[in-house]
């Protein structure tokens, strides 16, 4: 009964995903891709009520932050102010002038007009007024901007006309592969897709939420997201949802202080997989993940006493500090290839549902038949069968 919005690099979910889609016959399992032709493009300033509220605006202020900072380059004091003053004073125009469209667009020509007037006044009643960066150098500040106004290099990007309707689909994935290099759109994206989990969870009362963001801590590894995912990890619980980051760096958990001050501080549920390629690192996310020594020695058993006859896959799972072990995952033919994330074996499988007229179902209940007998009896045994 959840609602699940995946944001990934690598086609790791396409046939899960495609699956659905066609089971439900387009009603859900929605793919969105990042192309040239057809980019992810959305409209962050609109609402559909009109009601502007407190997690609406930071999140605007959040993502005209990552525009307009490096990912190493923490904002001033100064300049969060007069950013924040920018957005109010601009939303409350969208209140009193109901033609204005609320798009980048307009709100990039408030900053360049009625807010550079403001700012004028401001300076000649103050003499000693003044806020850094950003007004020394409001020039600046839109040129940054620049190239997501209109004729601009990505004015695509954040003021699409047209709204996607997700409030209703349960399953999405978000594949960001095409992009995930790009230190320019990846952190916006990824920014603009939280923010449509932030709008679903807000707005989908008693109805389990989940986000998933697996591989994309390029994304989040800014200063400018930090409050952002804190702000996430703290609330989502309150709006009965969940958040779930993945990654198979082992970097990225020891040195990531977004990594550390949020996430694991807030996380209650650690999931481990085989951590064998990384013992000579272990000590370093033993200690970022507050393991004991006994969690540890559980954790480095994974698959070294693996029953010879089974084909399952074991994992460490720890709840808060309450409860941990390590548990067997074992699945039938049908799921595995279901669930594949292998390339070789994505594509036999949707080469054979091409083959049987699009019949995504019947080519993994034929791809199990052929290759291994499904037994009843095998079953999948984790926390949830345990809990």
């Amino acid at each position: 009964g959840a609602h699940v919005l995946l944001i990934d690099t690598g086609n790791s979910y396409k046939g899960l995903c495609e699956l659905i889609h066609r089971r439900t016959r387009g009603e859900d399992g929605i793919y969105l891709t990042y192309t040239d032709e057809a980019p992810i493009c959305f409209n962050p300033f609109y609402v559909e009520d009109g009601v502007y509220d407190v997690e609406k605006r930071e999140s605007i202020k959040t993502l005209i932050l990552t525009l307009w900072k490096r990912e190493d380059e923490a904002p001033t004091r100064a300049e969060e102010v007069a950013l924040s003053n920018a957005v109010n004073l601009y939303l409350s125009k969208l209140r009193a002038d109901r033609s204005i469209v609320p798009s980048f667009d307009t709100f990039y020509e408030f900053v360049e007009t009625d807010y550079r007037r403001l700012l004028e006044q401001k300076r000649v009643r103050e003499k000693d007024f003044d806020l850094a960066n950003f007004l020394n150098d409001l020039e600046g500040f839109l040129n940054v901007l620049e190239p997501y106004y209109r004729g601009g290099e990505y004015d695509y990007l954040l003021n699409s006309d047209r709204e996607m309707d997700l409030l209703h689909k349960r399953f999405i994935v978000f594949e960001l592969d095409n992009i995930r290099d790009n230190k320019t759109l990846l952190p916006i994206v990824t920014l603009i897709i939280m923010e449509t989990f932030i709008s679903k969870m807000r707005r989908l009362k008693g109805v389990r939420k989940m986000i998933l963001i697996e591989e994309c801590w390029k994304a989040l590894a800014s200063a400018n997201m930090s409050e952002y995912i804190r702000y996430l990890y703290k609330t989502v619980r309150k709006y009965f949802g969940e958040a779930v980051v993945v990654t198979q760096e082992v970097d990225d958990i020891i040195s990531s202080p977004i990594v550390k001050e949020t996430i694991i501080n807030n996380a209650d549920c650690k999931i481990l997989l085989d951590q064998r390629k990384y013992m000579t690192k272990f000590d370093g996310i033993q200690a970022m993940l507050g393991l004991s020594e006994k969690e540890k020695a559980q954790i480095l058993s994974l698959n070294l006493a693996r029953h010879p006859g089974r084909n399952y896959k074991e994992v460490w799972i720890g709840l808060g500090s309450v409860q941990s072990a390590v548990y067997a995952v074992e699945v039938s033919k049908s799921e595995y290839y279901a669930y594949t994330t292998e390339e070789r074996e994505k594509t036999e499988v949707f080469a054979l549902a091409e083959r049987m007229g699009g019949d995504l179902e019947g080519a993994i209940r034929r791809m199990a038949s052929e290759r291994g007998t499904e037994t009843p009896e095998v079953t999948i045994r984790t926390i949830i069968d345990n809990a």
